[in-house]
């Protein structure tokens, strides 16, 4: 951390009021040392990160952090408030801010600033320290590690003057290096130092233990942290245990599952665990390894504020024998979403992850299923839904049958999607075993005419009867058929009956109904739904508020013969899912200067993504400059919605951009519309981008438009290549 902060990276004295400002204050220090090129620039990535989450600690911390194509380089700065300031931590303001700097696509760097951080941070020598220390050199110096805190007791803080005991200084620079490394040393006074058995633990985990065992060996714990954002309370929780294992006199190895993915332990060193705990608000990744041992199952802050309560309640489940049940042979490590990594401690985004696990499944077969019905209406005409099986009369060289067959193989490809998004859905949720009671819900979905609403109802009803049946103790001699005879038996009949005598009805009712609806739609109110549906198509490039537009679209096409105002919506659906990637592509061309090299290059690739109508091309600009670019992108995609809607333009295919073209309904009309949204997108993003006032001291890059940029006062200015 040695050249992350500097005494012009501290402020004593901070002076802001409310955590925006707060972050500005620091910001501007970045930006003054070269290393934030876009102050706006850069405190929108940190609103933005901060509104996913709040970033205050208990004990008066608060760590504001992104990471953003506006900075240079990994950067730390630190902020001492008097008053405190509120980053909405539960005790209250903070009075002791770290501002966290990454560029763009610097994971392993954010992450080893905030880990060896959160691990400082656990030690109260450190936090009474900075809370004391009276210059700015002496403050950059405690937290690269140069200078270790001193003791509780001790007098003064700490100068800048450097450490007289050696030790302890190179020990707490060893620990603000490595993230996530060993337990730090701690520099308080009477504490034990780690065991030299920590040195051969795999890096992503911590090893700490008393400093000689008894002759029967030390009692031995494993642990996995693990926090929604997999950053500070992951770390931070890792630490606190250490501690305090260290202090209770027992062997504990950590493996904390940070948001950059984890090391595991080695099996030998959790085979020969006496105990295990969990400290952890969001599932656990691979769970079964622990399985068949005393357990302690807690949310991530026990494991910070009680860690010695925990480590006594698991010594006492060992003592009397309670374990958990072992894995079950063969069984995977938890459901796909706990496998990613993906749940949080919300059900709402649970819910938002299963569904759409169940639509990334469907897509393939709608994409296949949808080109082939329409290449298929391409070459034999409009009244192809209407010719034989090509089993019955195929002739090689008539281009109708050809089409025909073409037309059949997408029917079949679509008779799939409503069993495949309830069968991936419940597999969300409860992996393998939920296979079958989902495809069965979604074919009895078809069956009683409940389309896509009852294929989602399906999924997750069948998800959720697998999951209460895995919760029943089962005797160890009938779990080998569990997943291969019992649930599938089990589910599968509860799913038939509740689709087939107790909600499948209402469904029906409510699908017809809605599809009554979209068959009615003209005038004004089409064109309304279209701009609403570019809205959601822009919001978020390909995020869940996309996938539900795309679903709604593709879900009223999905059919053998699917109606005029169907196809309408799906033509609006992909025109504006094709706009914000081929906006930036044009931006960059138009106005060069005012994107990074890195930007302009990425407006090359867009051409091709949004003409293929890949919305996500537009994400590494929306990333930059979220304020600018996704408003933008919104009011284009509306345009283009509702113009597309306006001009009767249909579609039958569900993907494919502008090559399915030929297939489209009043082709030029639709190719006008998506021009539209393009030019009003790029026009919004260039003014917005134009009037932004660049950082003070920033240098910009290059321009593609063979123009020069400013430079800094007293530099000669040089010519810039195109």
């Amino acid at each position: 951390m040695s050249d992350m902060i500097t005494a012009d990276l501290v402020d004593l004295d901070l002076s802001a009021d409310t955590k925006e400002a707060a972050a500005r204050s620091l910001a501007e220090r970045m930006v003054a040392q070269g290393r934030v090129t876009d102050l706006d620039g850069f405190l929108a990535d940190v609103a933005a990160r901060e509104a996913q989450m709040p970033t205050g600690l208990d004990g008066g911390i608060g760590i504001p952090h992104c990471r953003s194509a506006h900075v240079t380089e990994p950067t730390l700065a630190f902020g001492r408030s008097a008053a405190g300031i509120d980053f909405g931590a539960p005790d209250g303001p903070a009075d002791l801010i770290f501002l966290i700097a990454a560029p763009a696509g610097a994971d392993d760097a954010h992450l080893t600033i905030l880990s060896s951080l959160a691990r400082q941070l656990m030690n109260a020598d450190f936090t009474a320290a900075l809370r004391s220390v009276s210059d700015a050199e002496g403050a950059a110096a405690l937290i690269r590690g140069d200078e270790a805190p001193r003791a509780a007791g001790g007098t003064d803080a700490l100068s800048a003057a450097p450490a007289s005991d050696d030790s302890a200084s190179a020990s707490a620079s060893q620990d603000s290096a490595v993230a996530p490394g060993a337990a730090s040393a701690g520099a308080t006074a009477g504490r034990t130092a780690p065991a030299a058995t920590g040195a051969a633990t795999p890096a992503g985990s911590a090893t700490v233990g008393p400093a000689a065992g008894s002759a029967e060996g030390p009692f031995r714990i494993v642990a996995v942290t693990s926090c929604p954002t997999g950053i500070a309370h992951t770390y931070m929780a890792a630490e606190s245990l250490e501690n305090a294992g260290r202090e209770a006199g027992v062997e504990i190895t950590v493996e904390p599952q940070g948001s950059a993915g984890f090391t595991r332990l080695d099996p030998a060193v959790i085979a020969a665990a006496d105990a295990v705990i969990f400290a952890h608000d969001v599932p656990v990744r691979e769970k079964d390894r622990f399985a068949g041992k005393p357990t302690v199952d807690v949310g991530v802050k026990a494991g910070i504020n009680r860690p010695a309560e925990l480590i006594a309640e698991v010594r006492e489940k060992a003592a009397c024998g309670e374990t958990t049940a072992p894995a079950a042979a063969g069984q995977d490590a938890g459901t796909p979403v706990e496998r990613a990594g993906d749940s949080t401690e919300g059900y709402g985004t649970k819910l938002r992850t299963w569904l759409m696990s169940g639509v990334s499944y469907m897509v393939p077969f709608v994409a296949a299923g949808g080109l082939l019905i329409a290449l298929g209406f391409a070459i034999g005409g409009y009244k192809i839904n209407k010719a034989p099986s090509v089993m019955d009369h195929f002739i090689w060289t008539q281009a109708d049958s050809w089409g025909a067959l073409l037309f059949q193989i997408g029917g079949v490809a679509f008779g799939f999607l409503v069993p495949v998004l309830a069968g991936y859905i419940a597999y969300g949720m409860a992996d393998r075993p939920g296979l079958v009671p989902g495809f069965v819900g979604g074919a009895i979905s078809l069956t009683i005419n409940a389309g896509f609403l009852g294929g989602l109802a399906a999924g997750l009803i069948a998800g959720g009867v697998v999951m209460a049946i895995q919760r029943v103790r089962i005797p160890a001699a009938l779990r080998g058929i569990m997943p291969v005879v019992v649930i599938p038996l089990i589910s599968s009949a509860i799913v038939g009956f509740l689709m087939f005598v107790v909600i499948g009805k209402p469904i029906a009712s409510a699908q017809k109904a809605m599809t009554d609806w979209l068959g009615g739609l003209t005038g004004t109110n089409a064109v309304l739904l279209g701009a609403l549906l570019g809205l959601m198509m822009c919001f978020d490039l390909g995020g869940p508020v996309n996938k539900v537009a795309y679903t709604f679209a593709t879900a009223g096409i999905a059919v053998s013969d699917p109606g005029d105002s169907a196809m309408k919506i799906m033509a609006a659906v992909m025109a504006a899912g094709m706009v914000p990637p081929l906006s930036m592509a044009l931006a960059t061309t138009v106005r060069g200067k005012l994107f990074t090299p890195t930007e302009r290059e990425n407006g090359k690739a867009a051409w091709v993504l949004g003409a293929s109508f890949i919305s996500e091309g537009a994400i590494p600009f929306a990333a930059a400059d979220p304020l600018r670019v996704i408003p933008s992108s919104m009011v284009g995609g509306a345009i283009t919605g509702a113009l597309s809607m306006a001009s009767g333009a249909t579609l039958r295919a569900p993907h494919g951009g502008i090559f399915v073209v030929p297939l489209i309904g009043n082709p030029l009309l639709y190719l006008v519309a998506i021009a539209a949204g393009v030019c009003a997108t790029t026009a919004l993003v260039v003014l917005l981008k134009g009037l932004r006032k660049p950082a003070p001291g920033a240098t910009p890059t290059g321009t593609s438009d063979g123009g020069t940029t400013p430079t800094a006062p007293g530099r000669k200015e040089q010519p810039v290549a195109a």
